[in-house]
């Protein structure tokens, strides 16, 4: 069991999730509470990786973290990377599946689990969760306060994402009351060189499974109705392949080929953008509602002009006799002449 704090940054890191005391707006725009997972450095304080999603904690949002928490950061004040010596985590089933722990074996990353209702060790990882409570939530709309929001919810689930981010930049500044060091001066400490993975492709381990495969068509490989394209694909035609993707930045996928990497496909709508799935998933949805309510309003223009057959009201114009397209007679091999309905028999 995990008590004393690390030596060195990257000795150890700490991974749990929380929910969050705060309400957001989900893709239909309903009420929902969010839950942050956070991969915390244990010298340092400093926050490695995390992701805010909505439902159930999984192994998924779990991966999600720690692949952020292994890769450098585009921000470079955001300055943590590279692997740890140990992942400290809770006992919950996301924490020990098989998945993560074929992931930690290949990354050679110790894995050690908190005994079962009793988490000592992970005080660092909760008092963080108390500071995101006690300074971020409350200056938030949709704040819930014993229970109830304190202001209506007004945020996306990636504006709060946004709103993490920049409150998590000033933690990062501020001297931290424990250690007497901010935690980006901590992790840098005297300047060292972080544990990386072997090669790029390692960190794809963490990236989502798609059990269904995907067979590769002349313009390339379709998924959630998104195009994606690369040369390669070209010799894969008509071949069955499976894909890995991280769902906050769909603008592109990696593509494998009976379990060997062939390619990185790109989106060409989206090459240059930050689409996540959920927004791919709630463009999809608004697109199917503007479709639906377009042939609502046509009928409707339909049943208004064109009434019933045979059913007249004062000041409207009788129903046109339309021509009956002509058909065989059964036995004949003769076609009929066009008739009127009231010819019908």
């Amino acid at each position: 069991m995990h008590r004393r704090q690390a030596d060195r940054p990257n000795q150890v890191w700490q991974a749990d999730h929380t929910e969050l005391d705060v309400l957001v707006l989900d893709e239909r725009g309903d009420p929902a509470r969010p839950w942050l997972t956070v991969v915390l450095d244990d010298c340092s304080r400093a926050v490695c990786g995390y992701t805010v999603f909505l439902g159930a904690p999984s192994a998924l949002n779990l991966s999600l973290a720690l692949r952020q928490a292994l890769r450098p950061k585009a921000d470079p004040g955001w300055v943590v990377s590279g692997l740890p010596e140990v992942l400290y985590a809770d006992h919950d089933s996301d924490f020990t599946s098989d998945h993560l722990r074929q992931v930690c074996a290949d990354l050679h990353v110790r894995l050690v689990h908190s005994a079962v209702a009793r988490p000592q060790g992970r005080g660092k990882i909760e008092r963080f969760f108390g500071t995101v409570t006690t300074e971020l939530l409350p200056l938030l709309p949709g704040h819930l306060v014993r229970g109830k929001p304190a202001t209506p919810p007004a945020l996306t689930l990636a504006a709060l994402d946004t709103a993490f981010a920049t409150w998590m930049a000033g933690y990062h500044q501020r001297t931290h009351s424990e250690t007497g060091l901010s935690p980006t001066e901590a992790w840098v400490a005297d300047g060292w060189l972080p544990r990386a993975t072997d090669t790029p492709e390692q960190l794809n381990l963490l990236l989502v499974m798609v059990a269904a495969p995907r067979v590769v068509h002349r313009d390339g490989v379709r998924f959630q109705g998104v195009r994606y394209l690369d040369p390669t694909l070209a010799a894969y035609v008509g071949e069955r392949v499976t894909i890995r993707y991280d769902p906050r930045d769909m603008a592109e996928i990696r593509v494998y080929h009976r379990e060997v990497f062939v390619c990185r496909a790109v989106s060409p709508a989206h090459a240059s953008q930050t689409v996540t799935l959920k927004d791919i998933q709630a463009a999809r949805v608004a697109h199917r509602r503007a479709l639906r309510a377009q042939l609502d309003r046509r009928h409707a223009a339909v049943r208004e002009y064109l009434p019933s057959v045979g059913h007249t009201t004062a000041g409207t114009t009788p129903p046109v006799d339309l021509p009956i397209r002509a058909t065989k007679t059964a036995g004949s091999g003769k076609k009929q002449l066009f008739t009127y309905q009231e010819d019908v028999p």
